[in-house]
């Protein structure tokens, strides 16, 4: 976009707005369905974790499971924003995750602590893979995939703590 000539003043048929491109909307269509499969994986561990320590674990898997649902939403409605359409439909997510798929029934706590672990490394690895091609394109949705990215590996490490000695 630029000024009106010696002016300030834009005339509104050169305000159109940023349209992503067909490869930005499928990274971030992709960014999304991981968050929303790690939204929905670590929801059934909250739900079937089992053994020493489970409290504590079954906690923590809600404040990964809000942190996840909420980057999902900020990811959705970025897309909204630049005019694409997310689609966080469950036969889309689960036809496109790059997740590995979570065991049913009972875990106990040792499992699901590698199991977490490895979900929220290739959620983030996910990220990392898109995060060039969409700064090129747009440096401000790249800044929210930097505290996505940021929070999802903290998450990784305090996780993975649990089941380390010194």
């Amino acid at each position: 976009m630029t000024a009106a000539p010696g002016g300030s003043r834009r005339s509104e048929k050169d305000v159109a707005g940023f349209t992503a491109s067909a490869e930005f909307v499928q990274a971030m269509q992709q960014i999304l369905v991981d968050l929303v499969e790690l939204h929905l994986q670590g929801k059934q561990a909250h739900w079937n974790v089992v053994g020493h320590n489970f409290r504590d674990l079954h906690l923590q898997l809600d404040e990964i499971v809000e942190e996840a649902r909420e980057a999902a939403d900020t990811i959705a409605e970025r897309m909204r924003a630049l005019a694409a359409f997310p689609d966080g439909r469950t036969d889309t997510v689960v036809a496109s995750t790059t997740l590995p798929a979570f065991p049913q029934g009972a875990v106990d706590v040792k499992n699901v602590v590698e199991l977490i672990t490895t979900r929220l490394r290739v959620t983030a690895d996910t990220l990392r893979t898109h995060h060039d091609r969409i700064d090129s394109e747009d440096p401000s949705t790249a800044d929210l995939l930097h505290a996505i990215i940021d929070s999802l590996e903290k998450y990784a490490w305090m996780v993975h703590a649990e089941n380390q000695s010194a």
